[in-house]
């Protein structure tokens, strides 16, 4: 195929809109792009779809070899570590060409021990019976998405939710487990968490407003219509989202309601009919909090009297919000530390936290004292025996696993880093030396072989930005490596470090890879996330760009061949960077990218608006937001200049991040870069959109598609950086 045969870039047409705001208006010529029910619309995004495809075309064999790759290093045919929940062993498997799991259980009367499972051998274990086959429900369908799985206290009945549009809109069913029908299929539009009343009659549920915010808790009679269900609870504050669930001792519903900066927590027994819920200690603007159910009290987590998080007491029969007044601290954080949750049990509290800029989980025992000795000053639980769970690597990350029955003895938990596949494993709960239970197996995988590092780069203002790299360990930092950045930085959430089968392809080819864990993310405790949201978001995408010029200036990176990727916020984050830096990245890949910020953020109709004021601040009432945000939105700031090739992808049915957002962006880079100004047909800097027309946030459904589509993107990427060849 010759140049010329090759299409030009779709070209929308321009519709001006209007909008004025603190006496500034803008005209947006491709805001009607947003009407997905157009037929004028929908034949753009095709024409979008067909022209990446045809300039991707060339790149399918090593697309290709990518995905192969990914399977060389994947045991398709694999099973999880059993783990318990009352009276049975839970098992999850995947079978080699099936695309999701099939989810069984063996009782404990048949295997009083966990069970010993050949991960590679798809045979069931005697006693073994599969109780929910998602690859069998997934037939048929273009997309797939399991929502919430849970059974009744007495393991007969399961509850299930599906979503086959990527809408993330999940139809309940409930399946009698001894005959596996179907008992009821009659509630649809849920949304996120389920639990069942204690003898299985009920079934609480939570369903999202039209402005797809999750705040209404409902009740249903199993057996009858949906009509006739229960409000339970519902949140009228639009700023504010709402789930709940069982505690671990399956006596309690946990209904927790929160904002940005507050919370608040409610509970009622699970026993039927199913009450209505009282609060456990009020609402307080500002303050954030949650509640772990610990038996004979609450352990409450707050930021009342601390910044990174405070594990607290509260009795039973406290109230309101006069019961923050009567919380004893058991445990406070050291600087640079952030607790997270607790999950208690009847001999210990296993408490998720953060340290050193990594998870770990720290375990506190119950005081072994007399009921004369726990005076009204005393906690109940031993902190001068606590222990956190390490193994001593550099970047390990440990997060607490399956841990589901009161009285566990051990304490289940993953330890990953960029070198460390998953890995599971037990320590007993008093203390003592960890149990390994599983490692994931990644096949042709040799970690003698590469190297995994924490460096640190060094923002604008002094601020230190951790950074974990990896890569092979025959590489040098002689700044000749292709380096690929990767990045979110919002809403608090960590980016922690992770070995993916997906970059070992880049890192064979010599592609150094490093994470940077900017401010505006969760890694670095509560301050770290301030310092990288509304008045100061600008934080997050320098030190972006500056982590980038560090790993450069240090020799990890050529500094003409740095690929940057991140999605949704992270998209953010990639269309802020391109303008504020286009220089550093030779090529970038954008996932469900959030570039139209301010548009959405003016404008409380969209999904999640209101709530995200707390987030980005509120442009329509203050203009000084306005005009902050004006300045680093992606698709106001767009300038005159070669940028990166670039690759935005999207789903059509995407409700947190619309897929007009990036196809607005692109067609403006399109029109205002010097990236098409040659008039090549294929452009060296070429700028690419794909929409996705069944599919949500997450992108395709099931594990095969998402392995092709990852690797389209590395194959878009190592072509850019000149890295294609295996080294």
């Amino acid at each position: 195929m010759t140049d010329n045969t090759f299409m030009k870039p779709p070209v929308p047409a321009k519709k001006p809109i209007e909008r004025t705001h603190h006496g500034d208006t803008v005209v947006d010529n491709f805001d009607w792009l947003r009407d997905k029910e157009s037929q004028e619309v929908l034949d753009h995004l095709n024409a979008e779809n067909a022209y990446a495809d045809q300039i991707l075309e060339p790149l399918h064999p090593l697309r290709d070899q990518i995905v192969s790759e990914i399977k060389s290093h994947t045991q398709e045919t694999d099973s999880s570590v059993p783990f318990r929940d009352g009276d049975y062993w839970y098992i999850s498997r995947t079978r080699e060409g099936d695309n999701y799991p099939r989810f069984s259980r063996i009782a404990l009367a048949d295997s009083p021990e966990r069970p010993v499972v050949d991960a590679e051998n798809d045979e069931l274990l005697p006693g073994e019976h599969v109780y929910l086959d998602a690859q069998a429900l997934s037939e048929g369908t273009e997309f797939f998405q399991l929502g919430g799985i849970t059974l009744n206290d007495e393991s007969n009945r399961l509850a299930y939710s599906v979503d086959t549009s990527g809408g993330e809109v999940y139809a309940l069913r409930i399946v009698d487990l001894a005959s596996g029908d179907v008992i009821d299929d009659s509630v649809k539009d849920v949304a996120y968490g389920l639990a069942f009343s204690l003898d299985g009659s009920e079934i609480v549920y939570a369903k999202n407003d039209e402005a797809w915010r999750q705040c209404e808790i409902w009740v249903h009679t199993v057996g009858t219509q949906a009509s006739d269900d229960r409000l339970l609870f519902r949140e009228d504050d639009e700023k504010f989202t709402t789930a709940a669930g069982a505690s671990r001792n399956r006596k309690a519903l946990i209904i927790e309601t929160a904002s940005r900066v507050t919370a608040e927590a409610l509970v009622t027994s699970l026993e039927s009919p199913i009450q209505e819920p009282r609060s456990i200690a009020g609402r307080v603007e500002g303050v954030e909090y949650s509640v772990e159910h610990a038996g004979d009290h609450y352990l409450v987590i707050h930021n009342r009297d601390h910044k990174g998080f405070a594990l607290a007491r509260q009795e039973l029969d406290a109230s309101g919000a006069e019961a923050q007044e009567t919380w004893r601290e058991i445990l406070a954080p050291a600087e640079g530390e952030r607790i997270e949750a607790a999950d208690a049990f009847e001999s210990h509290v296993a408490i998720t936290m953060r340290a050193a800029g990594l998870p770990t989980v720290r375990v506190l025992q119950r005081d072994q004292v007399s009921g004369e000795q726990n005076t009204e000053s005393s906690t109940g639980w031993d902190t001068a025996s606590a222990f956190d769970i390490s193994h001593g690597g550099e970047l390990d990350a440990v997060y607490l696993a399956h841990n589901r029955n009161w009285d566990e003895e051990t304490i289940r938990y993953t330890l990953d880093s960029m070198l460390t596949p998953t890995t599971v494993a037990q320590i007993p709960a008093s203390g003592g030396e960890p149990e390994i239970l599983k490692e994931t197996p990644v096949p042709n995988f040799d970690r003698t072989k590469y190297v995994e590092k924490r460096l640190w780069a060094t923002a604008h203002d002094g601020t230190k930005i951790p950074i974990s790299l990896m890569a092979r360990a025959d590489v040098e930092p002689d700044g000749t490596n292709p380096g690929f950045l990767y990045g979110y930085g919002s809403y608090e959430i960590p980016s922690d470090p992770t070995l993916s089968v997906f970059w070992l392809s880049l890192m064979d080819r010599g592609v150094v890879v490093a994470i940077a864990h900017i401010r505006g993310g969760g890694e670095m405790g509560r301050e770290w996330y301030e310092n990288g949201k509304k008045l100061a978001k600008k934080n997050t995408f320098s030190d972006f760009v500056e982590s980038a010029q560090f790993l450069a200036s240090e020799g990890w990176f050529d500094k003409n061949r740095i690929a940057a990727n991140g999605g949704s916020a992270g998209g953010l984050l990639m269309g802020a960077v391109a303008n504020l830096s286009p220089e550093t990245f030779r090529v970038i890949v954008a996932g469900v990218p959030f570039v139209d910020a301010l548009t959405t953020i003016l404008d409380p109709s969209l999904p999640l608006t209101v709530g995200e004021w707390e987030e980005w601040g509120n442009p329509l009432e203050d203009p000084e937001v306005y005009q902050y945000m004006k300045e680093y939105t992606p698709y106001e700031n767009i300038r005159n200049v070669q940028y990166p090739a670039i690759l935005a992808t999207t789903s059509l049915n995407d409700i947190r991040v619309f897929y007009v957002e990036p196809a607005k962006w692109v067609a403006r880079l399109r029109e205002e870069t010097r990236n098409y100004e040659g008039g090549e047909a294929i452009p060296a800097h070429p700028i690419l959109f794909k929409c996705e027309m069944v599919a949500g946030h997450g992108g395709r459904s099931g594990r095969y598609a998402r392995w092709e589509q990852r690797a389209e993107e590395y194959a878009f990427v190592l072509d850019q950086l000149g890295a294609t060849e295996l080294i």
